[in-house]
């Protein structure tokens, strides 16, 4: 039986990738690198790794971007918002209010993978 995610991996084609998306993860979402090795780098959130790697069978950008979507939390999702659209992030939704209460803005990654913004209610 399963208890919870334990961590996401998000496989890369190449060091330049993995460079560009590290960079991406650390300075732009603000996320501490936990540890870092040839072709991998992993960020710890309390229990929970989210890692990037470069992996072999991976040659171009995802066909279908949409099919996985990570969402990450921020106590301010204008304030993150503002900054990733002013450094050039390929945006697809402004943050909009849901009809469950939270907010939520949609973008791609270096690689195009489309991550979302989450900003829970209480």
């Amino acid at each position: 039986m399963t208890y919870g995610v334990v961590g996401v991996t998000i496989w890369t084609q190449d060091d330049d990738s993995l460079e560009s998306m590290i960079g991406f993860y650390r300075d732009q979402l603000g996320m501490d690198v936990h540890s870092r090795h040839e072709g991998w780098a992993s960020f710890k959130f309390g229990g929970m790794r989210f890692n990037i790697g470069v992996h072999n069978s991976i040659t171009h950008a995802p066909r279908d971007p949409y099919r996985t979507m990570i969402n990450f939390g921020t106590d301010d999702i204008f304030e993150l918002f503002d900054k990733l659209e002013s450094w050039g992030v390929d945006v697809i939704r402004n943050p909009e209010k849901e009809h469950w209460g939270g907010w939520v803005a949609t973008f791609h990654d270096p690689d195009g993978n489309v991550i979302q913004l989450l900003q829970l209610e209480d």
